[in-house]
């Protein structure tokens, strides 16, 4: 048997594979990680012991090796554009207060969200912890910064009309394939709710036609079955007439056969929004709160919704619940036919001015 290509050459032979400039995250494209930095190697161990998905995983390792390289003042991404990964020597264990500040105003002049920024102070607390059970430190200095506080949002939804609006649409000069294949996508992420994540996890032997549900790798490395209706069921069997044969058995594949990548799909689902004229930012993960905001909205219960969507806790759900609250009320402050008539009400209003 053939002996695999070290990972050095592999990473010399794709090294027309390019990274975010910002991040340093490799491409949908790039599917090889490694990182080499010991302790980052022990950290990520640990995570997986704790059943964290690969992606999460992937994530947190970067953004420790995004810290590491701000502490040896390099870029972190080498010229030859792959993602610097280290080893960082003793710059974790040495690391102070005033540095984790520092990287904190360098992540500010790079304009990284506030939510991102969240992220990458709560996985360097939960590394610099790991460091000191480790006892290669004796303190954790994330923990003296206090994390940014984010305001509470709604999950956003769009009318089912925009949904329809945008399973209608056709990017112009499409092969028929691609187009099957996006139409498939469209359909599948409105008809279960399933996460982009899951989307690109799935294999063909994971779809069940006869009882119209699909096996999917949730979060946490859960397993769960989705349920999909019969205008996705008619789209995937179109669809897989023509897709072309793929190694790993990926449902959704590229021109070149390979497994969709969470990038990829982003991309796709991008250009349908805008081909669409739908206005806003509309992600695939919109299709989920989308179908949730209307399954609720139609009378279904929330512990089902619950199940539907793969929820660990009721809590969890109990938002798209406020959001009808909500819409309830804004409908009755613009349209209850009583506060459309101003009269009496107006005149209790002077006489309660006068009586002040």
């Amino acid at each position: 048997m053939a002996r695999r290509e070290p990972f050095a050459k592999r990473g010399q032979r794709d090294k027309h594979k390019l990274v975010n400039a910002h991040t340093a995250r490799p491409d949908g494209r790039r599917r090889q990680w490694r990182p080499a930095d010991p302790l980052v190697i022990h950290f990520i161990q640990e995570l997986q012991g704790l059943k964290i998905g690969d992606r999460t995983v992937r994530e947190y390792s970067r953004d420790i090796e995004v810290f590491g390289a701000f502490l040896m003042d390099r870029p972190t991404f080498t010229p030859d554009g792959m993602p610097f990964r280290g080893p960082f020597g003793s710059e974790f264990a040495d690391a102070t207060v005033s540095s984790v500040r520092r990287f904190l105003m360098h992540l500010h002049t790079l304009e990284y969200a506030a939510a991102a920024t969240r992220r990458k102070m709560a996985v360097l607390r939960r590394f610099f912890d790991f460091l000191k059970r480790n006892r290669i430190r004796d303190d954790n200095p994330a923990r003296e910064i206090q994390i940014i506080r984010l305001p509470k949002r709604q999950p956003k939804a769009i009318p089912i009309q925009d949904v329809m609006r945008l399973i209608g649409t056709r990017v112009p000069d499409q092969p028929e394939l691609r187009w099957r294949r996006d139409i498939a996508m469209l359909e599948l992420l409105y008809a279960s709710g399933m996460r982009r994540a899951e989307l690109v996890g799935i294999s063909v032997s994971d779809v069940d036609f006869t009882d119209r549900r699909i096996r999917v790798i949730g979060k946490g490395n859960n397993e769960r079955r989705v349920f999909f209706n019969k205008a996705t069921a008619e789209a995937l069997k179109a669809y897989l007439r023509v897709r072309p044969r793929c190694k790993d058995g990926a449902l959704f594949v590229s021109r070149q056969g390979r497994r969709l990548s969470y990038q990829q799909v982003g991309r796709i689902f991008g250009t349908y929004v805008a081909l669409s004229g739908l206005e806003g930012k509309i992600t695939p993960h919109t299709m989920r709160h989308s179908i949730a905001t209307h399954l609720h909205k139609s009378g279904v219960d929330l512990m089902t919704i619950k199940d539907f969507l793969g929820h660990a806790s009721i809590q969890t759900t109990q938002i798209y619940a406020q959001m009808e609250d909500e819409h309830v009320r804004r409908s009755l402050e613009e349209h209850h036919p009583r506060d459309r008539q101003g009269n009496v009400t107006s005149t209790l209003r002077k006489r309660l001015a006068t009586d002040e």
